[in-house]
């Protein structure tokens, strides 16, 4: 006679508690989403959501509001701050985990786990009071002479270098997120199995 397997009463606790942590979570992101539609009805219904979406003047004065611009911009700097990002945080990660000597290892993994502590806004500020000069005097001259006459990349620089722009805004966002991802990208390469 088979015998039926009881349940630890701890395991069941704990599925009931993470079931309910779980369904939690869902709730609160469809209140959100709720909650950011029901507020910004009147401001659809007044002024369009796709002409929000679709135009790029911003003028209180004529209650003209565009959001085009901030959206490109917004596109252009994740997909750029990713093509920056990725090579140089999935490097880091296979030197950590494969090349480094062990004594090495240690020191690596603590500094980047720093970097991922530092807050997004002194990134911002270091970007804007050291980088952003750096930027407009050295840097984006050298990529406006450089690569300005390419058919797709010369758009990148055009005008004047000021150094607050998407380039530089893509080089900051991929110093900031360089941290997360090396450390993301090790953690797979860490449990491989050594040949």
């Amino acid at each position: 006679m088979a015998r039926t397997a009881r349940k630890n009463p701890v395991d069941a606790v704990f599925s009931v508690v993470t079931a309910v942590a779980s369904f939690t979570v869902v709730i609160l992101i469809v209140a959100i989403l709720y909650e950011l539609i029901r507020q910004s009805s009147p401001a659809m219904a007044r002024f369009g959501i796709g002409k929000f979406l679709a135009t790029t003047d911003w003028d209180p004065v004529k209650e003209s509001f565009g959001a085009l611009t901030n959206i490109y911009g917004t596109a252009i700097t994740t997909v750029l701050s990713l093509m920056i990002a990725m090579p140089v945080a999935i490097g880091v990660a296979i030197f950590v985990t494969e090349i480094a000597p062990n004594f090495l290892k240690g020191p690596i993994g603590a500094a980047i786990e720093l970097l991922a502590a530092i807050p997004s806004i002194i990134y911002g500020m270091w970007g804007l009071f050291t980088l952003s000069p750096i930027m407009s005097a050295y840097i984006e001259p050298f990529l406006k002479k450089t690569f300005g006459a390419l058919p797709f990349v010369g758009v990148l620089f055009q005008g004047t270098p000021l150094g607050i722009d998407i380039l530089t805004a893509s080089v900051i966002l991929s110093i900031m997120i360089i941290p997360f991802t090396a450390s993301i990208s090790g953690t797979p390469l860490i449990s491989l199995p050594r040949w």
